[in-house]
Order: structure tokens, then C-alpha cells, then sequence
């Protein structure tokens, strides 16, 4: 399967924060046919185990790319049937009026957030954002019928499906970060190509976007000499500052700050500048808000780098993406590991 057939596949697998049984099923048939070794814990967590194809000692490489989604989840049902809701995650409440939405209750039910027609709000309402609390789900039925089919607690999702824009870009929802999964096995592919020694093991980490828990469970777990987090970052839109925002056509991003460690973030840039592969450098002058930052500060503590790619309109549902970019981050990430031989600790010294 390439890339973007995979791509399109995991962004219409449900896998709201915490619930993440079916999306990381689908993830760990995808692993199989490149790893020695493929499990995942009681968290969703996946982990994909590849060895090395040389005898010499590497080291122990965790990639970290979360396979969870930000989505809602029902509060309340009102006696007319409407869907009052919350959110799971970093939900733009400004998104959420006239999207189709999907109710995970005992069947799966399609729904449209509403709103009321301009033509009846009072002066002044129309030049207000309506909040969340504000807001409900229609799905259409009877007010019995929804309490049969829906229960509080149950999952929404967003129905946005993966739509090709032109040339290389795609949109849709929780390419955010899917598309760091797939770059995960875009560089299992590549290293099938290449020399490396030691272990690597790429992990599809569970609720990050509920606090990088399932980066904390998954580090501690493998215990990682090297650490390698995969995620996005914000693309160039021309409302959004220039400092803050990242071209879509320049390749991958590699941040620098305390958050990644320097002198591994130095052999990263050589390893893509050797290659000729393009990249921009992003400052991350504290925590990055990715696994990273719960990578870092295992055990003993993780050397960790941050692989970016850039992405517009993050945590909508129109996600915009440059497929190109995974493909030149997994060749870069592939290198990078290769480029790890016999004595590969003393990239770590100063």
C-alpha cells in the first residue's frame, strides 16, 4: 500500500484519545510485513521491532508518532433529541457549526452540528462565535429513538475524508497526526534498503493529544538509547505569523531548542545536508507539545530529536498536507538511523 492509500485509510478509522482499540489493530496489520516483531500494550500503544541487518552493536532507536485523534463525546440528550456535547482534546470550537459528525453509540449514527439561521438571531449575534456549550447534534430521529441508540460518554468523530488537492497536497481530518504514522512505515520501507545495525522499534503512541501519555508508557518501555519524534507542525498561511509558520514545499522540519538534543539535532541537519535532502530548522525554545517532550525525560533521560511536518489548519477538518514531505522525512529518518555504526556514542559527547 503507498502512502497516501495508507493515509486515507487511518484518517477513517475513529481513534478519539483513550479509544484507540481499532485504529491501532489496522496499524499493527500494517507493521507486520516490515518488522521482526509487532505488539501493542493495554494502552494502544504499537510497537513495531526492527533489527538491524549488521552485526555490530547500534544503538536502541524509539520512533514516536501518535495515533490518536481530538474529537467529542456526548454530554447530554435534550427531550426534543438534540445532542448536547464536549470536547476530547484541542477541538477549535470555531470548526464545529455545520460539520457532519459520526456518533459512536450502539450504532453508528451520522449527525450535523446546527446552528440557527441568520435570519433569527438577534443584532449583534451574528458577529459572535457560538460556544461550544451552546451548540448541538441533530441526527434526524425521534427523541426515543436517539435515547435507545445513543448513550452519554459516546464518541463523536468528525466525517471529513481524505480529499487530493492539486499536485501533492491532501486534506482532511487527524492528519495529525496519521501522517507521522505513515511516515513511520515509509521508513521502515527505506531502511529495508539500506545497512543499519542495533534495533529500532516505532511506536504508535497513544493520547497525545490528551498529554503524550502513551509517550510516557511506551519510552519507559522500550528504554531507548536514541529517541526520534515524529509529528507536525504549523504550515505557511497568510493569516499566521512568518516566525511561527513553515513553507510546505521546503521538506521536513527539525527543531532545535532544550527540548532536543544538540548535538544529535547537529548530525540530523549533516545527515540531510550530505543528502541533499531540503528541510527548514524550527525554534522550540521549551516544551514542543509533541512526545518529545515525554521521550526526553525517561528513565535516565532519552537524546531525543523532532522530526516535523508542515501542516495547515491543525486540529480542523481540513488538515493540509504535502505528501512529498513524508517521503523525504522517512529517507531522512532511515539515513539518519544508518548513519549510526560501531561507536555511534560518541555523537552523543562533546
Amino acid at each position: 500500500m503507498d502512502a497516501k492509500a495508507f493515509l486515507k485509510e487511518l484518517i477513517d478509522i475513529p481513534g478519539v484519545s483513550g479509544h484507540e482499540d481499532e485504529i491501532s489493530r489496522v496499524i499493527m496489520d500494517a507493521f507486520k510485513p516490515y518488522c521482526h516483531e509487532v505488539r501493542r500494550d493495554t494502552f494502544f500503544n504499537v510497537y513495531g521491532k526492527k533489527i538491524g541487518n549488521v552485526g555490530h552493536k547500534g544503538p536502541r532507536v524509539m520512533l514516536a508518532a501518535h495515533l490518536d485523534e481530538i474529537g467529542l463525546m456526548v454530554k447530554d440528550i435534550d427531550d426534543k433529541g438534540f445532542i448536547s456535547f464536549t470536547n476530547i482534546g484541542g477541538v477549535d470550537q470555531r470548526i464545529l457549526l455545520s460539520q457532519e459528525v459520526i456518533i459512536h453509540g450502539k450504532e453508528k449514527l451520522y449527525g450535523v452540528i446546527g446552528a440557527k439561521p441568520p435570519h433569527l438571531q438577534e443584532k449583534g449575534e451574528t458577529e459572535k462565535a457560538v460556544p461550544m456549550d451552546e451548540m448541538v447534534i441533530d441526527v434526524g430521529l425521534l427523541p426515543d429513538e436517539v435515547k435507545k441508540k445513543v448513550t452519554i460518554g459516546d464518541l463523536i468523530t468528525f466525517k471529513s475524508p481524505l480529499i487530493s488537492l492539486n499536485g501533492n497536497m491532501v486534506c482532511g481530518k487527524s492528519i495529525d497526526d496519521r501522517a507521522g504514522v505513515v511516515m513511520m512505515l515509509e521508513t521502515m520501507k527505506e531502511l529495508d534498503k539500506l545497512v543499519f545495525s542495533g534495533e529500532v522499534y516505532f511506536v504508535a503512541t497513544s493520547q497525545e493529544e490528551v498529554g503524550t501519555r502513551g509517550a510516557i508508557i511506551s519510552t519507559y518501555s522500550v528504554d531507548p538509547d536514541i529517541g526520534i519524534a515524529v509529528d507536525v507542525t504549523h504550515g505557511d498561511t497568510p493569516d499566521a505569523p512568518k516566525d511561527e509558520t513553515h513553507a510546505m514545499d521546503k521538506g521536513p522540519v527539525i527543531a532545535v531548542g532544550p527540548n532536543m538534543h544538540p548535538k544529535l539535532t547537529e548530525r540530523l541537519i549533516n545527515v540531510a545536508d550530505d543528502n541533499e535532502i531540503g528541510y527548514l530548522i524550527e525554534v522550540e525554545p521549551g516544551l514542543t507539545g509533541t512526545d518529545a517532550r515525554s521521550m526526553q525525560v525517561s528513565r535516565e533521560g532519552v537524546p531525543t530529536v523532532l522530526i516535523e511536518l508542515p501542516l495547515r489548519y491543525m486540529h480542523t477538518t481540513v488538515e493540509t498536507l504535502n505528501m512529498e514531505n513524508i517521503r523525504k522525512a522517512a529517507r531522512l529518518t532511515a539515513l539518519f538511523i544508518a548513519s549510526m555504526k560501531e561507536g555511534w556514542e560518541e555523537c552523543l559527547t562533546y
